[in-house]
């Protein structure tokens, strides 16, 4: 395939530089089996394929990956959040039941008038702060929920408890521990009472306040990732302890309290549209829900980095995949289209070479049969012009004579004709030899002058003096004259003009210009009109195999053809030819002209 170049100064397009050859290619003459020669479907079809084969298994591989590890990950974060729970759920519950079997150890241990002496339950609370810490005061109440006895920082002496839930709870379970409330001292704390049945049928209640800072220092020495947060709550949704997102102690908790669950559980919630992960746990026999709060979007701050990692990577893979199956694709196929091409030239040759050979034969065997009765028809008329010179009536009878030099003028002109289609069939066969290319002009040209003159083109040829003459195939520059020239025939109407011109290129070539007033070639078919069966004329008489063996010739003479045009204003097409011949020893057999 030949890329011309635009003269007109034109930029090329980024497309054009990369657009492969075959990418405009029709093969005209591909008949009923055009499709097995639409090379770009061909490259579509490689393309696709082999992108698919190799970018299936990457992008199925990489879609399982990322499923895994994304839910390897929540996997993970659920764990640790559920652990986080448990761990800190278990130091909760022993804290608190530390603290209630202590004051059940008391209780047992110390009879109810011992307890209701001040100093007595004074000494006994100093031991529980030294012993365990978290109690701020201890009392003893009356089956009637009076609290006749009490040592702490309050004056609740004399308080009746009698319609307190909690004093009420109290007698059914005989062990209470209570949510934190403000109660009468107006300060946040929760208690714990255990009761004590009397022989008598009554009983009384040994009641001890806890320190919630008790609650606020463990919790605030657990760590919470992912910007978390861990808190008390009830199961009404009251906080127990402060929260760093939520408020304080006893301000209602903004998220829903998850239903109950006998062991540790992790779940999803949402806070406004922020992605929360909460993992809680009911804390047996108290009224406290522990929740751990972290948020998404910082406990996946990893994998998004390793995500955006992987799809880095997945990119790059791609691209270079596509890139590879680009290449290749358009290698192979182009190569396919260039054996296609070369096979295709091969074939025309032949064909070409072929038609040339029958009408050498054809011209000669007319020259020949045409001589006989011309030489017939010139010996008669000479005769009978001989005899009008014998008889002085016919010889002074002008008419008569003009009527016999015009046979006679005719015969010659018959006669030349002739020797132009013997000269033509002679030089049918590959010689290199000394030759005139200007002489070579003019005799091409006088098998179009009957044509050109009824048609009214003007023919024009201007040759430099003194040119050299060259050595080169005569038969083939006439061929390649004889397309030129019918080329431009077929692109002008009636009344153009055809002009010639040969000049010296150089020391070593001669460059013949052959210019038409012709229709033009639009820029986009100027690229491919020496290309095999390309033809504007398809469908009027065109075959497309005149200017791909023009240029096949020129080469073949070593020479070099251009050509510019512009649709309207007609076609120049220049050769190039050397003036001395190379010595290259090829296989005259291999000649698209040979004999």
């Amino acid at each position: 395939m030949v890329f011309l170049r635009s003269y007109q100064g034109m930029p090329m397009s980024y497309w054009s530089m990369l657009k492969p050859a075959f990418w405009d290619h029709e093969d005209v003459a591909a008949g009923p089996h055009k499709h097995l020669f639409n090379f770009r479907r061909m490259w579509k079809s490689a393309v696709i394929l082999t992108a698919l084969v190799a970018l299936a298994p990457l992008l199925f591989m990489t879609a399982i990956d990322y499923n895994v590890s994304q839910k390897a990950i929540e996997a993970d974060i659920h764990y640790q959040t559920a652990r986080l729970v448990s761990n800190t759920r278990r130091s909760i519950s022993f804290f608190l039941s530390e603290r209630k079997s202590a004051l059940d150890f008391i209780d047992k241990d110390n009879a109810y008038t011992v307890l209701s002496e001040p100093l007595r339950l004074t000494a006994l609370l100093d031991n529980l702060k030294k012993g365990f810490g978290g109690f701020t005061d201890l009392g003893v109440i009356d089956a009637s929920g009076l609290q006749h006895t009490y040592v702490g920082p309050y004056n609740l002496a004399g308080i009746n408890y009698s319609d307190q839930d909690w004093f009420q709870a109290l007698q059914e379970s005989g062990v209470h521990i209570s949510e934190v409330f403000l109660g009468f001292r107006q300060q946040p704390h929760l208690v714990i009472a255990v009761k004590h049945n009397l022989p008598n049928g009554g009983f009384y209640v040994l009641r001890a306040s806890i320190d919630t800072q008790k609650f606020n220092d463990l919790l605030g020495e657990v760590e919470v990732s992912g910007q978390g947060d861990i808190f008390l709550v009830t199961r009404e949704g009251v906080l127990q302890t402060p929260s760093r997102f939520f408020g304080n102690a006893l301000d209602q908790l903004p998220l829903e309290v998850p239903a109950f669950a006998g062991k540790t559980q992790v779940t999803e919630m949402h806070l406004q549209t922020e992605p929360l992960v909460v993992g809680y746990a009911y804390i047996q026999e108290t009224p406290f829900v522990l929740m751990a709060v972290k948020k998404t979007a910082a406990l996946m701050k990893p994998w998004n980095e390793t995500r955006r990692q992987l799809i880095a990577f997945l990119t790059v893979s791609i691209s270079g995949i596509v890139l590879v199956v680009l290449g290749v694709s358009t290698f192979l196929v182009n190569q396919i289209f260039e054996a296609d091409h070369k096979r295709v030239a091969a074939l025309h040759k032949v064909e070409y070479a072929n038609k040339m050979a029958s009408l050498g034969r054809l011209s000669a065997g007319v020259a020949h049969e045409i001589n006989n009765p011309l030489a017939i028809i010139n010996e008669k008329a000479g005769l009978i012009k001989d005899l009008f010179q014998l008889q002085r009536t016919y010889a002074e009878d002008a008419k008569l004579v003009g009527l016999v030099d015009a046979i006679l003028y005719s015969v010659e002109r018959c006669g030349k004709i002739t020797k132009r289609l013997l000269g033509f069939a002679r030089h049918l066969e590959s010689k290199t030899q000394l030759v005139d290319i200007v002489e070579v002009i003019h005799e091409v040209l006088g098998f179009l002058g009957k044509e050109a003159e009824y048609r009214s083109i003007t023919l024009t040829v201007d040759a430099e003096p003194a040119l050299p003459v060259i050595e080169s195939d005569r038969g083939r520059l006439q061929e390649i004259f004889l397309n030129l020239f019918n080329n431009a025939f077929a692109a002008m109407e009636d009344g153009g003009r055809l002009a010639i011109s040969v000049r010296q290129a150089g020391t070593d070539f001669i460059a013949a210009t052959v210019s038409d007033t012709g229709c033009g070639i639009s820029e986009s078919d100027l690229k491919r009109i020496f290309e095999p069966f390309f033809s504007t004329k398809t469908g009027k008489g065109g075959t497309g195999l005149g200017l791909s063996i023009t240029y096949g010739l020129i080469q073949e003479l070593d020479g070099s053809v251009s050509v510019r045009s512009e649709v309207g204003k007609g076609t120049e097409f220049t050769i190039r030819l050397p003036v001395n011949a190379k010595s290259t020893g090829e296989d005259e057999s291999e000649s698209p002209v040979g004999g």
